[in-house]
């Protein structure tokens, strides 16, 4: 048998053109084209192994876009890949040549038909977009892949996705009703169903004569060897051709652009089942989950998941409370149960739960509760990116299928093959369908890494193959898989894809590479031969054995940065949801600094100062990223190499020093407040300091809580309680006292005994988000020596200021690592804490009943993000006040919405979900910890806000009386 399915005679790679000539013609065409460094280098890789550097990217923004580009290809022999979220797992959106990418401006819902239960969309349309709309009419899409959130139905279309509720809903080819296309050529065609039902096209005749007389001489392959199973994906659909049953419309599904290029499409839309119950079955092992599968679909439900504890392992090792308590077991079935009779459903939900089909069961009634279980699932290809061996995990075989009676037993052979590999894998993945997911960590660091990926690609092939199943089964075959194909089907059947390639797309200008003559498995593999990136590093990127490299390698392409995860309490990635821009999301950050430890950027490229320009270093990927990037850390490391031994920008002397320029300050502050407050001198100091002139800039403290607090020291040793040491951060000593003020006195009403260090300290957190990182390691080190003395007494460490308090937690931990001081930079992370979770343990301490109150609360992302803001939560519930927490980020971020050339975004940012939360309550107390917050809440809504402790320090008629201008009885606020 061959190895890889070959096109007919003819079909070639296209004639090479000057890139410059091309892009040249393009604009000169109008077209929305880019072709700097940056940008290709965020599109040369998807979601997939492979990194293939595109000519350029074109953005249409119509269909006549589509076709002036594909004349401009075909004139000069230029391939084009299309591209929608850039979520593909198995290389179908990256190609050489030209990328198209529809997400950007051809991604609306144009319209729908509530009557006929369908919607007219764009090929770029985010799945999450058309739900939205459709849910206005009470009506949804069906199928929902876990990247929902992102991916785009274009994508879905190409891949023929699934989804988690495929058993309810079926396949995107079950639920597209129409599309229009453009051929290579540049001619239209049109497929669909017409009145009757029947389908139906409308295209050139020659095309429709050609695939006719191509499945004549294939009847008996395409007849014996496809459509055996629902999630048979790879190859071509060519069961859809048969002259018994010719439906082009579905036929087309699943393609992956290798065909035609789709414009627009009608989808169907469904009525969602009144009431959703999910039952959670435990297993041995992952075997034995799947060989339940068969007999769970007996119950009729909408969605049947598989997950091994190997992957739950991964959430568990970064916050431990994401995961709810699951039933007896080393791995699940996550079983949904819809309908419209809530009896009907607990009934049916009972009866599963009691089948005895596994070790233990529960049955999850609650909505919140279940959307976490469901949200470790949708995260799966992302936490699957850590090998349980610790190593990063790679696609390349992510989304194999069997019939599901043969489920079982495969999984058992597949753990047993990737052990004799010598490799660690969590599988998950739809069992209902028997289709599996999985990452496998690949040796890429070693030498002979791809040949490993080679030859066990081959031999899951084989497996696959034996137990009658698909290499594919929704991502489609793309790079990953198409030249394994011969290992599937029969060399009839790849000549019969060869052809069907030809009669569509004869000059083989449409994602070449893919399905038919495609590149080896191998090629392109953006992983491989990257060499570890450990020298002159400034942080110690410990979870990632030293290496930056793997570090920005753990960005997957998942692409869930690109979504508005403020809708489930998340904050990634602000700046991409203000620009919504790639080079803007976190992915597209990432993509760029894979190149700078690739060695084909340098750190001083522009390419790298553009992609991290608007990063607010909040964090929150940190946090929302399934597979843990820490873009801020990796911000701070490159502008310290950036600018090692060179002059920096302005703002890195003034902001960047912050805590230095306070402490002069302190010495003379009503004439610091002349130079901030007065109108000509404030522009002035703005100009100087490289601070954007619009932005209102703080006052100082007349008298700074240090200060305050030397003054009463007699009297603070004269208290008793329990001893805890109060971290005093710049901005609480130095600009909201108030804050620290009220702190020591909610503690001390809690039984706790305060103190503050013999010696004043910084976090170094302005030095470190400007990237002067030896200048913080030297602040950080004598920080954490002298906070070290209390921690290891046994002495809780109280933070004031979030994103202070979470450098102690982890930044510290990172930069002092290898230092004399890591230890102590261990031993006061162990000991840090919030204020919430330091009230939580004073069990003789009740909060003020603040019953009636309303609450508007802006958490603060690095609390959000490093913390955890659980405990404050549970807090302020405890008060009975109603509470509205703000998803997302407050857009100041620090030094970032200060600076010059930010102000645009932090307030657009802003605009997303705090303005809008401030404008519905304008009667609500407004509660900030963070003193960015609360400087971003007075500058664009001039309204007061207060610090937790504030809040709780006081009687509960204060509560509810307006919050205070913040330092109003303390400072002197000229030009106010």
């Amino acid at each position: 048998m061959p190895d890889t399915p070959s096109a007919p005679a003819g079909i070639g790679r296209g004639r090479p053109a000057a890139a410059t000539d091309v892009v040249r013609e393009l604009r000169r065409a109008g077209l929305d084209v880019r072709d700097d460094t940056t940008t290709k280098a965020m599109y040369a890789s998807d979601a997939s192994l492979y990194r293939i550097t595109p000519t350029a990217v074109v953005r249409p923004r119509e269909t006549a876009d589509v076709a002036a580009t594909l004349d401009i290809a075909r004139a000069a022999g230029v391939p084009i890949t299309s591209r929608g979220g850039g979520t593909s797992i198995a290389g179908n959106a990256v190609g050489r040549g030209l990328v198209l990418d529809f997400s950007r401006h051809m991604n609306r819902v144009l319209a729908i038909d509530a009557e006929a239960r369908t919607a007219r969309v764009q090929p770029g349309t985010v799945h999450a977009v058309l739900q939205r709309a459709a849910l206005a009419h009470g009506l949804r899409f069906g199928p929902d892949p876990s990247s929902h959130t992102r991916c785009t139905i274009g994508g879905m279309i190409g891949n023929n996705a699934c989804g988690n509720r495929a058993l309810g809903y079926g396949r995107t080819s079950d639920n597209v009703r129409s599309m229009t296309h453009l051929l290579a050529n540049g001619e239209t065609l049109t497929t669909g169903h017409d009145a009757t039902g029947a389908p139906s096209a409308h295209g050139p005749t020659a095309l429709l004569t050609d695939l006719n007389q191509v499945m004549a001489r294939h009847l008996a392959t395409a007849r014996v060897e496809f459509d055996r199973f629902g999630r048979q994906v790879s190859g071509y659909a060519v069961q859809h051709l048969l002259p018994e049953r010719f439906d082009l419309n579905q036929a087309l599904v699943g393609a992956e652009g290798t065909l035609t290029i789709v414009t627009e499409a009608t989808v169907r839309l469904v009525r969602d089942p009144a009431h959703r119950v999910l039952v959670v079955l435990g297993f041995a092992d992952i075997a034995g989950a799947g060989e339940a599968a068969p007999m769970v679909t007996t119950f009729r439900p909408t969605a049947c998941e598989g997950m091994d504890e190997r992957l739950v392992a991964v959430l568990l090792s970064r916050r431990t409370a994401a995961v709810p308590p699951l039933p007896k077991g080393r791995a699940w079935l996550f079983v949904e149960i819809a309908g419209d009779d809530r009896t009907e459903v607990l009934d049916r939900a009972q009866q599963l739960a009691s089948a005895g089909l596994g070790l233990e069961s529960v049955v999850v009634t609650d909505a919140a509760t279940a959307a976490r279980l469901w949200r470790i699932r949708e995260d799966g290809a992302g936490l699957a990116g850590r090998a349980p061996s610790g190593r990063p995990a790679w696609p390349g075989w992510e989304d194999a299928a069997v019939p599901p009676q043969r489920l079982g037993p495969y999984l058992a052979r597949f753990d047993e093959l990737v052990a004799a590999f010598g490799m660690t894998a969590a599988p998950y993945g739809h069992f209902g369908d028997g289709c599996m997911h999985v990452r496998l960590d690949f040796p890429f660091d070693r030498p002979d890494g791809t040949q490993v990926l080679r030859d066990f690609l081959r031999e899951a092939a084989d497996l696959v193959a034996e137990y009658g199943g698909s290499l594919s089964g929704e991502h489609g075959d793309g790079r990953a898989r198409a030249e394994l194909l011969p290992r599937m089907y029969s060399a009839d059947a790849l000549v019969l894809f060869g052809r069907i390639k030809h009669a569509f797309d004869p000059d083989n200008l449409l994602n070449p590479g893919v399905l038919v003559d495609p590149d080896p498995v191998d090629a392109d593999v953006r992983a491989a031969g990257v060499a570890p990136y450990r020298t002159r590093l400034a942080f110690a990127y410990q979870d990632d054995a030293g290496d930056l490299a793997q570090a920005v390698h753990r960005c997957t392409g998942v692409g869930k940065c690109r979504a508005d995860n403020s809708a489930t309490g998340g904050i990634m990635c602000p700046s991409y949801l203000a620009t919504r821009e790639e080079r803007d999301s976190t992915r597209g950050r990432a993509r760029v600094l894979q190149d700078v430890v690739r060695g084909a950027l340098d750190w001083r490229s522009p390419a790298v100062a553009e992609s991290l320009d608007l990063c607010l270093a909040c964090k929150g990927c940190l946090a929302d990223c399934p597979t843990g990037i820490d873009m801020a850390t990796y911000k701070a490391e490159a502008l310290a190499q950036r600018y090692r031994g060179r002059l920096r920008p302005r703002s890195h002397y003034t902001l960047g020093w912050l805590p230095r320029w306070s402490r002069l300050a302190a010495r003379a502050p009503r004439l610091a407040n002349l130079a901030v407050g007065l109108p000509l001198l404030r522009r002035l100091t703005a100009s100087v300091a490289g601070i954007d002139h619009r932005r209102r800039l703080p006052a100082f403290a007349r008298t700074p809580f240090r200060r305050r607090w030397a003054a009463r020291t007699a009297a603070a040793a004269s208290r008793t309680g329990q001893p805890v040491v109060l971290f005093v951060d710049t901005f609480s000593d130095a600009f909201s006292p108030a804050a620290a003020e009220a702190t020591v006195e909610l503690l001390r009403q809690a039984g706790f005994a305060p103190q503050l260090p013999a010696t004043p300290t910084c976090c170094a957190l302005t030095w470190i988000s400007t990237g002067q990182l030896d200048a913080a390691r030297r602040i950080l080190g004598r920080t954490v020596a002298e906070l070290a003395i209390a921690a290891r007494a046994g002495i809780p460490v109280v933070g004031i200021e979030p994103s202070c308090t979470a450098v102690l937690r982890f930044d510290a931990v990172e930069l002092l690592a290898g230092t004399d001081h890591a230890d102590d930079a261990r031993t006061v992370a162990a000991a840090t804490r919030t204020l919430a979770e330091v009230l939580a343990t004073a069990s003789s301490w009740t909060p003020p009943d603040l019953t009636g109150v309303s609450l508007v609360v802006q958490p603060h992302c690095h609390h959000y993000a490093v913390l955890g803001w659980t405990a404050d939560r549970a807090l302020l519930e405890r008060t009975g006040a109603t509470v509205t927490a703000v998803s997302g980020c407050c857009g100041l971020a620090g030094n970032f919405g200060v600076e010059q050339g930010h102000y645009e975004i932090s307030v657009n940012v802003a605009e997303g979900n705090l303005l809008p939360a401030l404008d519905t309550s304008p009667d609500a107390i407004v509660l900030a910890d963070g003193f960015s917050c609360r400087t971003q809440i007075a500058d664009l809504r001039d309204r007061p806000s207060m610090h937790l402790a504030e809040l709780l320090a006081g009687s509960s008629d204060a509560a509810r009386r307006p919050a205070h201008t913040e330092l109003a009885e303390d400072v002197d606020r000229p030009g106010r």
